[in-house]
């Protein structure tokens, strides 16, 4: 039986603008008790009718930020104009004190990677064959893009999408879902995730309120409940994003032609990994170096994209790599059907230079998964 074409919906609402009320930014306590409510229109980013269309698209209304969401983004943008805050923990940790301060990169990725390859942090590779009977690849590629326009519509940080999706499939391994509940657990698993990663992160009635009040203040608390004892002590991981900052960091002191160019292009190849369910049989740290690779390819596609320097920092030979970045490589070139239109739309603006519409070669090279000597 077709499951994505003859199943129940989850959603299928409308877009239309409804007054919508927001908190007001809370002192940083977190224990003020009078503040104001803010009243105005938005529209609602609508997640399509997953379940009547084709596994690998989605339908989307087209929305825009409403003040209210523009107020949020004027405390956000401090932090997060062109990530800025990416570079400045990046430096911190690894560069501007010096280079005897790049001696301690390995012990820090060491501890990252002893924690990515525990056994209770990691989904299964195969848990929508051996758990799920109900939710499909499909429906998860588009409750993933979809949540990726929430959180540009929350002006979330990266963070908090990467750790939303290692929620979803890790939950998704262990516990059957009907389908009808998929759009609940991802807006619950944003809501854990925003409220471990944000400095104000948004309230119980906007997620609700994104999904056009399907699902009610008291089953989002509800769930959320439920997947805080779920997670247990296990409810923060290194995503690849994680990871991510360290090889970018390394690579960049590579003679790269622009280093914001490459950063970009470098987000933008590894959040597309987010819709691949293939992507989860590799770790994240796996995943962070795949993208650094094809992205120091496309833009230098005559140059080795991996030498000793990006060996010694990310502990993979080019060889070792070779699947992912295959399959990453395939995500840029639109070579594996994918929900990936929110994240293209993301990329495509010229304030992240445009990098979705950047190309490697078709081929890469078999010598550039050959070890090199320098």
């Amino acid at each position: 039986m077709d499951t994505d074409l003859n199943c129940a919906n989850i959603i299928n609402r409308a877009s239309k603008k409804r007054s919508f009320p927001m908190a007001s930014v809370h002192d940083s306590n977190h224990h003020l008790n009078n503040h104001k409510q803010i009243q105005s229109t938005k529209k609602r980013v609508v997640l399509g009718d997953i379940t009547n269309s084709n596994s690998n698209s989605g339908h989307f209304s087209s929305n825009h930020t409403s003040d209210v969401i523009k107020q949020r983004q004027k405390q956000s943008d401090k932090r997060h104009t062109v990530e800025e805050c990416v570079k400045s923990e990046v430096s911190v940790t690894f560069g501007s004190i010096g280079n005897d301060k790049f001696l301690y990169a390995p012990l820090i990725y060491q501890h990252l990677h002893s924690i990515e390859i525990e056994e209770k942090r990691r989904p299964l590779p195969n848990y929508m064959e051996m758990v799920q009977k109900d939710v499909t690849i499909g429906m998860r590629e588009i409750l993933v893009d979809w949540l990726v326009e929430v959180a540009e519509e929350y002006k979330l940080v990266s963070d908090t999408l990467f750790l939303t999706v290692v929620y979803i499939d890790r939950y998704l391994s262990l516990r059957y879902l009907k389908r009808n509940r998929l759009q609940l657990l991802g807006v619950s698993c944003m809501l854990v995730a925003s409220k471990i990663e944000e400095i104000s992160h948004p309230h119980v009635e906007d997620f609700c309120y994104i999904t056009d009040n399907t699902y009610t203040k008291e089953e989002v608390v509800q769930m959320e409940r439920h997947l805080l004892k779920f997670f247990d002590s296990e409810s923060t991981h290194p995503t690849p994003k994680t990871f991510l900052r360290i090889f970018i960091r390394a690579a960049q002191e590579d003679n790269m032609t622009s280093c914001s160019l490459f950063e970009f292009l470098s987000w933008f190849l590894v959040e597309l990994s987010l819709l691949d369910y293939d992507c989860l049989r590799f770790l994240p740290s796996m995943v962070a170096a795949s993208a650094v690779f094809i992205a120091k390819f496309t833009l230098q596609p005559e140059r080795h994209p991996w030498g000793l320097k990006m060996q010694r920092h990310s502990g993979y030979l080019p060889r070792e790599l070779k699947d992912c970045v295959l399959v990453i490589h395939d995500l840029q070139l639109s070579r594996r059907a994918s929900s990936s239109r929110a994240i293209r739309e993301k990329y495509s603006h010229h304030k992240l230079k445009c990098v979705a519409a950047l190309r490697s070669p078709s081929d890469i090279p078999v010598s550039y998964f050959e070890d090199v000597d320098d």
